[in-house]
Parts: structure tokens; sequence; C-alpha cells
């Protein structure tokens, strides 16, 4: 298929010819298919399309098409439609992939909005996959400091404004916040990314050997120096230098990192000669590296050298509105890890999570994540479940409370709900099963007939 188009698949010959010309009058090319087994042939990788299928065909059913066209291309957007509609297969649906599930009798502006958003995530991905053939691959900020919280957000903002700021840079955050990765992630979004990425952590080194890790020294300079060694910060010219834990640097190493950073040359231990470097350096300290220097237990002139900007990295618990999208990425790396599946939890356990403090910020939700898996988490396994007058325990009454009298106002019309309480339907149905709600619920008779 040349141009994208809607692949329709429907038994109803009179449904089928009825949707054809919905779409068709909104300048949509259609292809129709009575079964899914006639459409399957036609569809591969990267066909520029969208389906739209019924659930309950004969022969081979829509739950069946999907796992199909999962298999032959993830990305494709598959709309279902189900005159049985209920919460379970709702979920099934979103779980396996598809698009979006639309329910009987068919609205056809909201079909035909869901229609156009789908066509548009087709394009793009299509798209998308263009360029990663002609580009290298690189894996977007969101992927690597995950948060979509506001406190994440200003610092991603902050972060694609200093990657390109070709100056040093202070990262100010308490233990287990992700200081490193932030440091990498600034190295990546800029232009150095082609050139190396150095870390080191100041106080993990040897304090007679710190000067020549850092700076290189030569053959014969001092007792088992046999051979020249290029330093780390000479191997990092062109690219950027991290130096976690600076406070720990040695005073006779901070001198020379301050003339490094004055002149942008350095002289290898045991030679006269100086090397010139081009770096961006960033730092970070177990403590606050200003208060330090304040003190004179850091240099002050070097503080200054370094701190031409700063990046404030937010503890976990000024972001804890991050928490859900975090376990879920620990946790599935966790299951890949150590090859078990986490046990189920539930919104008790969610409880103690959120009223936690996490002292050791994002580096201790990882460990818990393991605790989790493994399913001796303290945390969330035992110990007394919150009190039904948190705020979490009222907030999950209200939200039940709203969706109760919303599903009551539109006579369990899931589209209707959704759209008055202005979320996506897949959403509805998600907060509907977490609460035990169920659609039959709150139709009338007529209603159930009509579906």
């Amino acid at each position: 298929m040349s141009q994208a188009s809607v692949v329709l698949v429907e038994d109803d010959t009179a449904l089928r010819e009825s949707l054809t010309e919905i779409l068709e009058l909104q300048d949509f090319s259609v292809t129709a298919f009575s079964s899914a087994d006639q459409a399957l042939p036609t569809l591969q990788y990267n066909s520029h399309c969208v389906v739209i299928s019924d659930i309950r065909m004969p022969n081979m059913d829509g739950m069946t098409f999907l796992k199909h066209l999962q298999q032959l291309d993830a990305e494709l957007p598959v709309i279902l439609i189900s005159g049985h509609a209920d919460i379970e297969t709702a979920l099934a649906c979103i779980k396996l992939g598809a698009f979006d599930f639309v329910e009987k009798p068919l609205r056809p502006e909201h079909l035909l909005g869901l229609t156009t958003k789908a066509m548009q995530h087709r394009l793009l991905t299509l798209e998308n996959r263009r360029l990663r053939q002609n580009t290298p691959q690189h894996v977007s900020l969101d992927e690597v400091l995950i948060g979509q919280s506001d406190a994440m957000q200003k610092l991603k903002q902050r972060l694609i404004t200093l990657a390109n700021a070709d100056v040093n840079i202070v990262i100010n955050g308490e233990t287990g916040t992700g200081k490193e990765k932030v440091a990498r992630a600034l190295h990546n979004e800029s232009v150095r990314k082609e050139k190396p990425f150095v870390a080191i952590n100041c106080g993990a080194m040897p304090e007679n050997l710190i000067e020549s890790e850092l700076f290189g020294h030569e053959a014969g300079s001092f007792t088992g120096a046999s051979k020249k060694r290029i330093g780390k910060i000479e191997h990092a010219s062109g690219g950027t230098l991290f130096l976690d834990e600076i406070e720990s640097m040695p005073l006779s190493a901070q001198i020379r990192l301050l003339r490094v950073l004055q002149e942008g040359e350095l002289e290898r231990v045991g030679s006269n000669q100086t090397v010139r470097v081009d770096l961006k350096v960033l730092a970070a300290a177990k403590g606050d590296l200003f208060a330090l220097s304040q003190r004179e237990a850091f240099r002050q002139d070097l503080y200054y050298r370094l701190n031409v900007a700063s990046i404030d990295i937010p503890p976990l618990r000024e972001r804890k509105t991050d928490i859900p999208l975090l376990l879920s990425h620990f946790i599935h790396e966790a299951e890949q890890r150590l090859g078990q599946k986490a046990p189920p939890l539930t919104s008790v356990h969610f409880q103690h999570l959120m009223i936690h403090d996490w002292p050791g910020n994002v580096r201790e939700l990882m460990n818990e994540s393991d605790r989790i898996v493994l399913g001796i988490s303290d945390l969330i396994f035992t110990g007394n479940p919150a009190s039904c007058q948190s705020l979490s325990h009222q907030l999950a009454q209200f939200e039940l409370s709203v969706l109760h009298h919303m599903l009551l106002l539109c006579k369990g019309h899931i589209g209707e709900a959704a759209e008055h309480l202005d979320i996506p339907r897949k959403t509805l149905y998600l907060r509907m099963k977490k609460y035990g709600i169920k659609k039959d619920n709150y139709l009338n008779n007529d209603e159930e007939s009509a579906e």
C-alpha cells in the first residue's frame, strides 16, 4: 500500500458498507474485508495503514487477529470494535497492544477521531523508522531520566539548556539521586557526544595515585612507573570529564586541576612538557560543595572555576508522583535480571511506597524493586497498613465517588463518561478495574439489549 489507508474487517455486510462510506466521506482510502483471514495476507511490516476490526467474527476473531498483527508489526495501530463490551475485554485488548477499543453502537465522529489519531501515529512511526535507518540510534532524554513530575521537567529543560553550553558545571544532589546519570545525559545531549565521557570517583582513588591517574606520568617518574601513562584528563580531551566526590581530591591535585581549567593544559607527573587539553568538566560532591569551599575544606578558587553553572537534582521525596513510573521500569529490569516475576501489588502496597521518605532516593527505590521481585520487601509486604485517614486513602475514596456518580449520570456509557471526565477511555477502564466497578451495574435494560 503506497498511500496511508484503512483496512476494515467486519463480517456484518451492512455495517461494513456503512463504515466504509463514513470513512471514505472523510477522505480515507478504505480496503474492506469480511474476515480477518482474508485481510491478514495483505498486511506486512511497514504497511501504510490503520486496521479497524470487529472482535466477534467466525474463523478468526479480532483478538486472534490482533495477536497475529502484533507479531507482524507491533506498532501497527489496531482499533477493535465490540458489541459485547465489558471492562475485562477492553483491558485485554489494550494489554495485547490495541491502539484503542470502541463499543457498539458506534458514534461516527468518535470513530473518525480515533482513526485520524491512529493514522497520524502510524505516519510518525514510519517516518521515525526511516530516520533511524539513516542516523545512529539515540536514546531519548525521557528514557534516561525517568519521570514526568514538574521537578523532573524543570531538570530536563535545564539539562537541555546547558548541554551545549561549553562551560563547567557543578551537579548538586543527594546520595542516590543519579548524579552520574545526569552527567552522562549532559554529555550525550552535547556536541561532544562522539568524544570520550570519562567518569572518575575521586573518593575511590588512593591519595598517592590520584595525581598519576588524573594527569598521567612519564616512565620512571616514581617507583613502579615502568612506562608512560596517559591520564584520565588527557584521555577525556575533546569530550567530558565527570569528577564525582570531588571534595575527596587532595589539595595538591586541586591546585593542578585549577591550572588545567585556567590554562587548558597539563603536565604529566615527571614531565616538564605541557599537553593541550579541551574538555568540559562536570563536578559533584557528597555534600554542599559551596559550603565546603566557604569552610576552606575545598579550594574556593577551584569551586568558582567549576561552578560556572549548576544543576540541582530533586530528591525522590519531592517528586513522589514519579514513583509508579520508576517502579514499573525498575521492576521490569529486575524481572529480566533475576529471572522471575514480581508478585502483584495492591493499592495498599502503593500507599506504603508513597508515604516512605526515600532517604536513599532513586537508588533505594531501585534496590526496593529487586526486593519486591524476590518477595522479600519489608517496606510493602510487612507492617501496618496506612491509616484510613491518610491522604492517599481519602483521595481514593473521592475518586471512587466521582466515577460512581459520573457512570450513573451517563447510564454506563463509557465513551460519554470519559468525555465528561476529560480522560482517555483507557484510563477510565483502568480506574474501574482498580475499584472493581462493573459497567453492567449502570446500564438500564434497553441499553443492555441494544449492545
